[in-house]
C-alpha cells in the first residue's frame, strides 16, 4: 500500500520468533497474523514504558515531599548571601 510514512523491517530472529509465539498465546485471535502480533507487542511495550515513566515521576515527587525541609536550620541565616558574596560577577 503506498504511503509517505516510514516503513520498518524486522528479521524474525529466534528471539523475535519467541516473542511472537508468546504474543500469539496472549492474543490468540491474531495467532495467524504475525505482523499484527508485532504491532500489538510494540503497543504493549509503549504502554509499559509510559507507565514506568509515570511511576518514576511519582517516586521522585514522593521523595521530594518526604525530604522537603530535612535541612531546615542546618545552615545559619544569610548563609547563601554570604556565600554568593565570594562569587565573581
Amino acid at each position: 500500500m503506498p504511503t509517505e510514512r516510514r516503513r520498518h523491517s524486522i528479521t524474525e530472529t529466534e528471539e523475535i520468533a519467541r516473542a511472537l509465539d508468546d504474543a500469539a498465546r496472549r492474543w490468540p485471535g491474531d495467532r495467524g497474523r504475525r505482523s499484527r502480533l508485532l504491532l500489538r507487542l510494540v503497543q504493549a511495550g509503549h504502554e509499559a514504558i509510559g507507565g514506568e515513566r509515570e511511576d518514576d515521576a511519582a517516586r521522585r515527587r514522593e521523595a521530594i515531599s518526604r525530604t522537603s525541609g530535612a535541612l531546615t536550620g542546618a545552615y545559619p541565616e544569610e548563609y547563601l548571601s554570604r556565600l554568593r558574596d565570594d562569587w565573581a560577577e
